[in-house]
């Protein structure tokens, strides 16, 4: 027997044949593709080239006869391997999220920028996605697991002959749910989920379990056919539709008797009818953990109510408002915003406002030892979702026209609504105001939003007679709102300054326009 290296990670093994049994010229009438080789009198059927999947290495059982009467045994390594997809971290100093959604299962074939699963931070929702062509083989979590930042989220069997796969894809790619990053976004037609997946929000999951709705009846109008919200409230409204002649009609009432009463009859006493008694629902207690936004809500105001505040309310005549925005209103429909507010007209006033007391739109460190006046005034607007208390702000309001912050605004609550809002639309506040009159509330005691020193809580539109300069009662539309700041650096005087200031532009909005830049 003679042994002979061919190179790195192949061997040769060969076997001197017998001039007895196996002569030259008959070995070489022999075609390497005969269905069996016999040696020494054993028979070795001839194998195909096989894959085992995850194995260690490939076998190649390859009988070639060369010209020196000699029989090949080759070897190669695995094609394959199984790589760890690491969380990567998506910023923010986030640790862990939550996985909120699954999008493949174990043994499904993923492409590049192929949706893995969706994930929820104390931020944001992001949409994880895959860097490499493989197949899963593991999933290391289940829904609403928590899952740590750094550590294997799948484990992925791609091609050792892919060059794509280094170091560097160790790290997972996340995306923000609705926000494509640069050329790494997919079209919506280009991407397909294992049979039976549904896509859509744990907010949407639950409407619909409260509705008893089957997912896969409703179409789904979303990025890569994911349900919103909207889909499903659609879905509802046409339900009436579908079911109509189904319900058994009523049976007739029964003929009243037309009888004159006697003389000596006595009207009956009616019964007192009384509403049926409705059961009492028991259950048993259930404890959750505390995830997602009301984890982060939790962190926040444990935070903001270490901060002394102080508070200031007043009320704002909005009567001329109330008329401006009547002529507003159809100018921004042309201006593709249908549904046009007060909100943005007191997000620019409270901008302005901004520009004449910096030290409201500006920040202090964890021990109050520096504060830091920020230059562009990224406005807030707290938002009551499915998922919780959320407060997305509109960038650089001091630099945009009204219509501008109104169409941003439109899609931060688009966003909101479909639990789709990104890290780059929840961080980076100076100033946040709470609309709490949307939901019916007049007064409030705002908190902070550390490290913000300032935050505005605006009540609800109402009619109520007030008296004009000449002392006559008029009809007037009030609104009540209700500032809290850091009482560390920022005083009572300063704050009834920037409220005044504020106040004017809404009561004079010609003041405003005038001033607008």
């Amino acid at each position: 027997m003679a042994m002979a290296a061919a190179g790195v990670g192949r061997c040769r093994v060969s076997f001197q044949l017998l001039n007895i049994k196996y002569g030259r010229a008959a070995s070489s009438a022999r075609h390497p593709s005969s269905r069996h080789v016999s040696d020494w009198g054993q028979t070795f059927p001839r194998q195909p080239h096989t894959t085992s999947s995850p194995a260690v290495q490939l076998v190649r059982w390859t009988p070639a006869l060369d010209t020196s009467g000699i029989y090949s045994l080759h070897t190669t390594p695995a094609t394959y391997k199984l790589v760890p997809f690491l969380l990567a971290d998506i910023g923010e100093g986030i640790k862990e999220v939550v996985v909120k959604e699954w999008f493949v299962s174990e043994g499904d074939t993923v492409a590049q920028f192929d949706s893995i699963c969706e994930v929820q931070s104390d931020k944001a929702s992001v949409t994880i996605t895959s860097r490499y062509d493989g197949v899963i083989r593991k999933l290391y979590y289940e829904v609403d697991d928590t899952a740590l930042v750094g550590k294997p989220l799948v484990d992925i069997e791609v091609s050792k002959e892919d060059d794509s796969v280094g170091a560097e894809v160790q790290e997972g790619e996340a995306i923000s749910v609705g926000r494509p990053a640069g050329e790494t976004a997919i079209e919506s037609g280009t991407f397909t989920l294992p049979k039976g997946k549904i896509l859509t929000t744990p907010a949407v999951r639950r409407l619909a379990m409260e509705h008893k709705i089957d997912l896969y009846e409703v179409r789904g109008t979303g990025r890569e056919g994911r349900i919103l919200k909207e889909d499903l409230l659609q879905y509802l409204e046409s339900a009436p539709d579908r079911t109509k002649g189904t319900t058994p009609s009523t049976p007739p009432p029964p003929p009243v008797s037309r009888a004159k009463p006697s003389a000596l009859s006595v009207a009956p006493t009616p019964a007192v009818t009384r509403p049926p008694s409705l059961p009492v629902m028991l259950g048993q207690d259930k404890k959750e953990a505390i995830k997602g936004f009301r984890k982060a809500m939790v962190k926040t105001m444990t935070q903001a109510m270490k901060i002394p505040h102080f508070g200031y309310c007043d009320e704002v005549d909005m009567t001329a408002l109330v008329q401006l925005r009547a002529e507003l209103r159809k100018i921004a429909e042309m201006g593709g915003v249908p549904r046009f507010s007060y909100m943005p007209i007191f997000v620019k006033a409270a901008s302005m406002a901004l520009s004449h007391f910096p030290i409201l739109n500006a920040s202090v460190d964890e021990k109050c030892e520096n504060i830091t006046y920020k230059a562009s005034h990224n406005i807030g607007v707290a938002m009551d979702t499915g998922e919780g208390l959320v407060v997305p702000n509109v960038k650089g309001v001091q630099g945009l026209t009204l219509l501008e912050v109104a169409v941003e605004l439109d899609r931060l609550q688009e966003a909101g609504l479909r639990a789709a809002l990104g890290t780059q639309d929840l961080t980076g506040g100076t100033f946040t105001l709470s609309n709490i009159g949307s939901i019916g509330g007049t007064y409030a005691k705002p908190v902070l939003l550390p490290p913000e020193v300032a935050i505005g809580a605006l009540g609800k539109i109402q009619v109520l007679p007030r008296f004009d300069a000449a002392g006559n009662v008029r009809r007037s539309h009030i609104m009540q709102v209700s500032w809290s700041a850091d009482h560390r650096v920022i005083d009572g005087a300063t704050m009834c300054r920037f409220s005044n200031l504020w106040k004017s532009y809404l009561e004079n909005p010609a003041t405003m326009i005038m001033h607008m830049k």
